[in-house]
């Protein structure tokens, strides 16, 4: 428990306001461009299977519409 240590004379603002506020500060870019790279990825994903999803309805519903009955 180094952290209790570390943190236990300091008043409870410092620990749970200036100790964040001074890692966004320092992060804040890395972590902002991390994310965005994450959420990016997810909506490419995303719309890969919806476009692979239209492909398939669309082949499934042209080669069904243009075979013959008279198969069956």
């Amino acid at each position: 428990m180094a952290e209790k240590g570390i943190f236990a004379g300091l008043p409870w603002w410092v620990t749970w306001v200036a100790v964040p506020v001074l890692v966004l500060v320092v992060f804040g870019s890395l972590i902002m461009s991390l994310l965005g790279f994450v959420i990016g990825l997810l909506f490419k994903a995303l719309l890969l299977v919806a476009l692979v999803a239209g492909l398939i309805f669309v082949v499934k519903k042209f080669t069904s519409s243009s075979s013959s009955k008279s198969d069956w």
